[in-house]
């Protein structure tokens, strides 16, 4: 019979869930993301949606409709939409084109789809690792790809 685990060794689990390296990391990259969300969104509300309110002549925060006596204020919806779009152009234009360059300069890009050739018996695509048709299940010699490029 195991006896429960006391509080020092509750505590001590704690501890080291707590202080692995990627936790610390989400945690940070969650409290970044807030700031940077908070900033993006003063940014949108303060300086983008006057600028195209003064183009178009429209206040965005005060667009709103009603229907019995309930306020819809859709230019709220309208504000965080762009921002939504500035936080996913800034994302993907400093984090992940950077990434995936580093990780073509690196030879870590790989092709999304891998390598296939035609089945010799079948003509079923397969991938070229195979060593058995998954559709006619032919066993394939270790050379099987060059032999089907060659026919």
């Amino acid at each position: 019979m195991r006896l429960p685990k006391g509080p020092s060794s509750s505590l001590k689990e704690f501890r080291e869930f707590a202080l692995r390296a990627n936790a610390v990391d989400l945690a940070i990259a969650v409290a970044l993301g807030a700031a940077f969300t908070a900033v993006v969104n003063s940014v949108v509300k303060n300086l983008f949606t006057p600028i195209i309110g003064a183009i178009l002549k429209v206040d965005f925060s005060s667009l709103k409709f009603t229907i019995n006596g309930s306020d819809f204020v859709y230019g709220e919806v309208i504000n965080a939409l762009i921002s939504f779009l500035v936080v996913a152009f800034a994302l993907f234009y400093f984090v992940v084109k950077p990434m995936n360059a580093l990780r073509r300069r690196f030879g870590l890009g790989g092709d999304a789809s891998p390598a296939v050739a035609p089945c010799p018996a079948c003509r079923t695509a397969i991938v070229i690792e195979a060593r058995r048709c998954p559709a006619c299940t032919e066993v394939l010699s270790e050379q099987w790809s060059v032999d089907a490029d060659a026919s």
